[in-house]
């Protein structure tokens, strides 16, 4: 059962209201007919989260974290989802049709409480705010529990995990807590295989020079300005496994705002856009990046330009999410027919 809130209750005594009786870590006992698990317990980005049963009202705070959750098939047990960035793909529409939309965009505290979780997800620690969902401090005195993708935060992680070994991970650590650890293990060893499979090429990647080929990936141009991969984004990651490099692996960010003339200085063997176009801000398509490269007096003489060395790939899968194996494959493949793998 639902309560809404009122306007101007504390965050922490309305969530109290609201998780009364649903938390997965307050002890009340499992829902009538369904057997109790044993306890799971589990690190998550510095914390320690405890579930004496599965979750039955997961709340997913932005995409990635849902179609993580509905590749589990876990649509049953969730009670929101939000922060939809692009269209669901179509092998997630029909479980998706099934979970209440909580906020198109951010959710904020009263959304989530409204929701009446007993365990939220998310992919990055922003969205735990005291002016966006609430903090994780605050959840966790309420007995609702808090999950980060281990990608987000890998220096409170094993060292030497690849990023995309942090996400498989966290498909495990979700399969324990929803009692589903057979179809968690062989999603992560599916993508364990494709990663492999992408990296086949890599001992044949070579620039035209006959060096390591390099690689701007261009994620949005807002306000005229392009914003491209840095060392700390996913992207760095999936140019070691094909055999490129990063042309701003230089810089500690994930999507740094650079100009064009800094592109131009990097001169990259090849070009990945992100296309974004299902999330409809100006700059975000993949015609529009081609245009305003086109149109820049420098970037337009870049031979990776004038000689259309670019790979378009959706956008939303070079952030960590259950779909970025998929725009590996294509990086993989792309850089084959440029040429770029012997």
């Amino acid at each position: 059962m639902r309560h809404r809130a009122r306007i101007g209750i504390p965050l922490a005594l309305a969530l109290a209201l609201a998780t009364t009786g649903c938390s997965a870590t307050t002890g009340a006992p499992a829902p009538k007919g369904e057997p109790a698990a044993r306890t799971a317990v589990l690190g998550s980005c510095g914390r320690q989260l405890s579930f004496d049963r599965p979750p039955q009202r997961a709340v997913a705070l932005d995409q990635a974290s849902t179609e993580t959750l509905l590749e589990l098939g876990l649509q049953d047990r969730m009670a929101g989802t939000a922060n939809l960035k692009t269209k669901i793909p179509a092998q997630y529409q029909d479980a998706y049709a099934k979970v209440p939309v909580i906020a198109p965009k951010i959710a904020t505290g009263e959304q989530l409480r409204a929701a009446t979780p007993d365990f939220v997800v998310a992919g990055s620690t922003d969205l735990y705010t005291k002016d966006r969902a609430g903090t994780r401090e605050e959840l966790a005195a309420l007995g609702v529990p808090t999950f980060v993708s281990a990608v987000d935060c890998p220096q409170q992680n094993e060292a030497g995990k690849s990023p995309f070994e942090l996400l498989f991970s966290d498909y495990e650590l979700l399969g324990k807590v929803f009692g589903g650890e057979e179809r968690a293990g062989r999603l992560a060893q599916e993508q364990r295989a494709a990663v492999a499979k992408a990296g086949e090429s890599a001992a044949g990647a070579t620039a035209r020079d006959g060096k390591q080929p390099t690689v701007v990936y261009l994620y949005s141009v807002f306000n005229g300005m392009p914003y491209v991969a840095g060392r700390t984004g996913l992207p760095s990651e999936m140019s070691r496994i094909v055999g490129a490099k990063n042309a701003f692996d230089d810089v500690a960010e994930d999507w740094p705002e650079v100009s064009w003339e800094e592109v131009a200085r990097r001169d990259p063997d090849f070009i990945v856009i992100g296309d974004l176009s299902e999330r409809g801000r100006p700059g975000d398509s993949a015609a529009e990046k081609r245009a305003a490269m086109a149109a820049d007096p420098v970037v337009s003489k870049l031979a990776a330009v004038r000689e259309n060395r670019i790979i378009e790939v959706p956008g939303i899968e070079l952030d960590p999410s259950v779909r970025s194996v998929h725009a590996l494959g294509l990086l993989a493949a792309g850089m084959k027919d440029l040429g770029h793998v012997r």
